[in-house]
């Protein structure tokens, strides 16, 4: 594929042809405008389904907070579903419900996405359920008060689940210091804190069209869609703003190195250690990827197989990555009984040590790459995947890398690379790296030794 423009580097009131839909494994056509005012409406066309997903993407998340509202982008994401100039929250429900269609969001730390997912007959509605709810929520006082309640019973439920828990304190353990290491949900206090006054004006800053990405997939037409988002936007669509280029963090994230125990009654022991990896900008990201999937991605994996199969330590255990603007992070997470805490950490600490060493096998890295193949084709025959791709690649990268271009790069990733990642990110001197439990003890001095060595 050639070369494309970059969506934030397009002229406005232009359209582009990013994929024609004559390559090999399931090509379809895509297409990307920039429309007066900034926002980029990026389709992809996807012969033989009966469905479309509309999903407005906009570039605002929890790292985009000052401490004082932190959560505010998730707590924005609520209050914009209670009431628009033309609807009220019931209205809403109802009028997706009528089509059996999902109409839903989520929040993450660098941005927000508004999606709906109806039969390709009713793409008219979506678009403008959507426009509606993003552009015109009322933000009323007393609907701010009543997600209030909301957004801290979710935060409570993420305290009494474990797995979350942990995740949570994992991140903000590896990232501390870093705007992207606050949780998304806020905390007690920034929520309680947090006026109607507040939220409106992170609202009114924040949702910008040249921060916005409109992605849609399914039995759609470019043309079509773009007169429906006009009829949906209709004087928001004015000027000659262009698109905001993909984030490039540029904040240092501080050293970390640290052990935090989270006491909790629980049956099991959950622990999660990791260290510090890519950015999402880094060409070694397809490498991390296999590198990730070969160590704990699957059944067949090295951590998997050492301490589910041979010794029977643990029920679950993976690995898993996430890359950030600026940073990322490479963690794995095992759940065991409190007593073999100790021997679980020794063997994770242990088949780290040598993937560091000796790196994967050939064979390994196989597995890894068809592993990655398969899930990204397989995930291709769902609309809402695809336009979560869509999406995502524009907002993050400013393009689109089609299926065959992805599978290529994975493709070329060699057990050499692999391995060398593998060096650089699990024998990185300095900062960076990190171990959290969360489960029945009451005092760091309870945890294995094993523990505090893996961090020393």
């Amino acid at each position: 594929m050639a070369r494309q423009i970059p969506g934030h580097q397009q002229p406005v009131g232009t359209t582009r042809t990013l994929d024609n839909g004559t390559g090999d494994g399931g090509a379809t056509l895509v297409k990307r405008t920039v429309l007066p005012g900034g926002l980029r409406v990026v389709t992809e066309h996807v012969p033989g389904v009966r469905s479309a997903t509309v999903g407005l993407w906009v570039g605002i998340g929890s790292r985009d907070e000052q401490p004082r509202v932190a959560g505010a982008a998730h707590y924005l994401e609520h209050l914009l579903f209670k009431g628009t100039g033309r609807r009220d929250a019931t209205q809403i429900a109802e009028e997706i419900d009528a089509v059996g269609g999902e109409f839903n969001a989520f929040t993450a730390k660098e941005h927000t996405c508004y999606y709906a997912q109806v039969l390709d007959e009713d793409l008219p509605l979506a678009i403008d359920l959507v426009g509606d709810v993003v552009f015109d929520a009322r933000c009323a006082d007393a609907d701010v008060d009543t997600e209030r309640s909301v957004v801290l019973e979710e935060i409570a439920i993420r305290d009494d689940d474990p797995e979350d828990l942990l995740h949570d304190t994992f991140v903000e353990t590896i990232l501390s210091g870093h705007p992207l290491g606050r949780s998304v949900l806020g905390t007690e206090a920034s929520i309680t804190g947090m006026s109607p006054g507040a939220l409106r004006g992170f609202y009114r800053r924040r949702y910008q069209l040249p921060r916005m990405v409109l992605a849609v997939a399914g039995n759609v037409d470019h043309g079509t869609v773009l007169r429906h988002v006009r009829k949906a936007l209709r004087d928001r669509l004015d000027g000659a703003r262009a698109p905001v280029p993909p984030r490039r963090g540029r904040a240092r994230v501080p050293a970390s190195r640290k052990l935090v125990l989270r006491p909790d009654d629980t049956e099991q022991a959950h622990l999660m250690l990791g260290v510090r990896a890519l950015s999402r900008h880094d060409e070694r990201r397809f490498t991390l990827s296999v590198l990730n999937a070969a160590l704990g991605g699957g059944m067949s994996s090295r951590l998997f197989q050492e301490i589910r199969e041979r010794r029977g330590l643990a029920y679950q255990v993976y690995s898993s990555v996430a890359s950030y603007a600026d940073t990322g992070h490479l963690a794995v997470y095992a759940g065991c009984q409190p007593e073999r805490l100790g021997e679980v950490t020794a063997v994770v600490r242990e088949v780290l040590s040598q993937v560091a060493e000796h790196g994967l096998t050939d064979a390994e890295v196989a597995r890894g790459k068809g592993q990655l193949r398969g899930g990204l084709v397989l995930g291709m025959e769902d609309t809402a995947s695809r336009m979560t791709r869509l999406g995502k690649n524009e907002l993050n990268y400013g393009e689109y890398l089609s299926v065959d271009d992805t599978v290529a790069r994975i493709d070329a990733v060699t057990t050499a690379e692999v391995s060398e990642l593998a060096r650089t990110l699990l024998r990185r001197p300095g900062g960076g790296t990190a171990a959290v439990v969360v489960g029945p003890y009451a005092h760091d001095d309870d945890l294995p030794d094993d523990l505090h060595e893996v961090i020393a």
